[in-house]
């Protein structure tokens, strides 16, 4: 008001009786700490890097870095410097049945409950990709992605033995009723090992919400901006972007932290360093530290593990080098 009227014409008391504001907020200069203008440059980049993420995870993973900042200043920047905010997605509700019981199987510990599925993509040239996804719900982790121009219920087998023999086998698989999840091989090697098959209603895909949520970001953060030019390229990619899934990426679930951090832990023996270098290969001398399959890497010499996990048999599961 004294801007447009002039100081001379109204007094700064009369100004602020008329706007209902307290005269100290004419007089207290804003303080503005040292390091917003880096912090500001930071978020600016991640938000680059990493356009479908929100402040929170961006909070998150400044929060990783080292910054000493909560939400609230992130957003605050964030809207001051005009980047978008993902819309809220809309709640839903739990699954019930008639008589009132929820027929949702929650996970409640590492290695309950796994579900897997697949996905599709293209090369370049058009031809088809085809990814199965297989995650543990508990942790959220990605335990695997193979990437192949097809996969059928084989190839199912080989990549679920891999994991029981390196993880050990979960208690439940979830999945939805494809015909590669529902073979009779598949079905009994699983009954073979003790894992329990939860198969979901067919026309609900929300009913495997942990595997669908993870398909939507794997989709939005790489399937969808990279152009894959060859199968090897699209093998390599995904990979690289399962480990910084695990490794880097904050998960809104788990307190904006990674689902599985690079410290890992083997029997009783906790590995505090990182088990890859900064060019995405394995640094030398540590694969002979993990077990199966990362034991069978070029130049690698690891010992086969005796494992009571029961293997497919050549009828079930006809596989190269058997």
């Amino acid at each position: 008001m004294r801007d447009v009227l002039g100081e001379e014409t109204v007094s700064e008391r009369r100004a602020c009786q008329v706007l209902g504001q307290a005269r100290s907020t004419q007089r207290r200069a804003r303080q503005v700490p040292d390091d917003e203008e880096y912090l500001t440059r930071r978020i600016i980049a991640i938000a680059s890097q990493y356009g479908r993420y929100g402040y929170r995870r961006v909070t998150g993973m400044l929060v990783n870095e080292g910054f000493l900042v909560n939400h609230k200043r992130v957003e605050r920047i964030w809207r001051r410097e005009g980047l978008k905010v993902p819309k809220r997605q809309p709640k839903r509700g739990r699954l019930w049945l008639n008589d009132g019981s929820c027929i949702r199987l929650r996970p409640e510990h590492r290695n309950h409950v796994w579900s897997y599925d697949f996905m599709m993509a293209r090369t370049s040239n058009g031809r088809p990709l085809r990814l199965l996804n297989i995650i543990d719900e508990y942790t959220r982790e990605c335990l695997a992605i193979r990437v192949a121009r097809n996969l059928t219920s084989e190839d199912v087998l080989e990549e679920l033995h891999q994991l029981f023999v390196w993880r050990g086998a979960p208690e439940h698989l979830r999945s939805d009723n494809g015909s590669e999840f529902t073979a009779h091989k598949v079905r009994d090697w699983l009954k073979r090992v003790d894992v329990k098959t939860a198969f979901i209603e067919p026309g609900s895909p929300w009913e495997n919400g942990y595997c669908e949520s993870f398909n939507s970001k794997l989709r939005d953060e790489l399937l969808n901006p990279e152009l894959f030019d060859t199968l090897l390229e699209a093998r390599v990619l995904v990979e690289r972007w399962r480990r910084y899934y695990n490794e880097l990426r904050p998960h809104s679930a788990l307190g904006y932290r990674p689902p599985a951090p690079a410290a890992w832990m083997i029997g009783d023996q906790q590995l505090g360093f990182s088990l890859w270098g900064p060019t995405g290969e394995m640094t030398e001398g540590r694969a002979e530290a993990l077990p199966y399959p990362y034991g069978h890497l070029p130049g690698a010499q690891v010992a086969p593990l005796q494992s009571p996990i029961l293997r497919p048999s050549s009828r079930e599961c006809s596989t190269s080098g058997e």
